[in-house]
């Protein structure tokens, strides 16, 4: 039996997570926990489980935390509203990412994922686990952005390009701009290639947001809402940017 347990602190999604997880015969549930505090004090004095499903955001925290207090061997797959933590999830043990509300068949598909990375042997090669769950991530497809005490849902298609101003990512829209947690680095990882692409050190842009294309005497990017600051392509972007736009 695979020893498994639940990370929730919404109780109907918990119970709905425990109906589904009964009708894998080979699922052995042996807890489910509802908060960061309850889950360090739980691992702390159990053998961990060999399979977790963890909501990301709960009452008192990111479950990140507790996996950065007590490292953990057993596979991850994380399960939450908000696809915005895919990059950290993805850093950690996790094998799959799936987005609420979880279908069955979604869950029966994270499942087998999961069963391919069992081991045949006693030891399994971390690099190629890592190699393979990078393969299979998920692209990022929402952001969750802070205005004052508000939180506010954005769908990266909304969004006309990324820019980096004084240390700061912004998201900038049809709308107005949005400071995120992210840096360009980590949205490079994580967009959708087909539609975004890094111009430079400043700007990731989306292609269907481009007004026009200026190629003398550089090539320089008009979007349909941007920034103040012009937006141009490095030099050594250049093919690469024109490969990106006929793709």
């Amino acid at each position: 039996m695979i020893k498994t347990i639940i990370i929730e602190d919404e109780k109907p999604a918990a119970r709905k997570l425990e109906r589904l997880l009964s009708n894998f015969s080979d699922l052995q549930l042996v807890a489910t926990l509802n908060s960061v505090e309850e889950a360090i004090d739980w691992f702390s004095k159990n053998e961990h489980p060999t399979l977790i499903f963890s909501d990301i955001v709960l009452g008192d925290g990111l479950s990140f935390d507790i996996f950065e207090k007590i490292p953990t061997k057993s596979f991850i797959i994380y399960t939450t509203a908000f696809d915005q933590y895919t990059l950290k999830a993805f850093k950690l043990n996790s094998i799959d990412y799936l987005l609420k509300p979880i279908s069955e068949e979604d869950l029966a598909q994270s499942i087998e994922k999961f069963k391919n990375f069992l081991p045949s042997e006693e030891t399994h090669n971390a690099l190629e686990m890592k190699s393979l769950i990078k393969e299979e991530q998920p692209k990022l497809s929402r952001i969750l952005v802070k205005i004052g005490y508000n939180l506010k849902v954005i769908k990266t298609e909304e969004i006309c390009c990324f820019y980096s101003e004084n240390k700061i990512v912004y998201a900038q829209t049809l709308e107005r701009s949005f400071p995120t947690d992210f840096t360009l680095d980590e949205l490079e990882e994580v967009l959708d290639k087909k539609t975004f692409f890094r111009v430079n050190r400043q700007f990731i842009i989306n292609s269907d947001c481009i007004k026009n294309i200026h190629t003398s005497p550089y090539y320089k990017v008009e979007l349909q809402v941007q920034p103040a600051e012009e937006i141009t392509v490095s030099r050594e972007r250049v093919k690469d940017f024109k490969d990106w736009l006929v793709k």
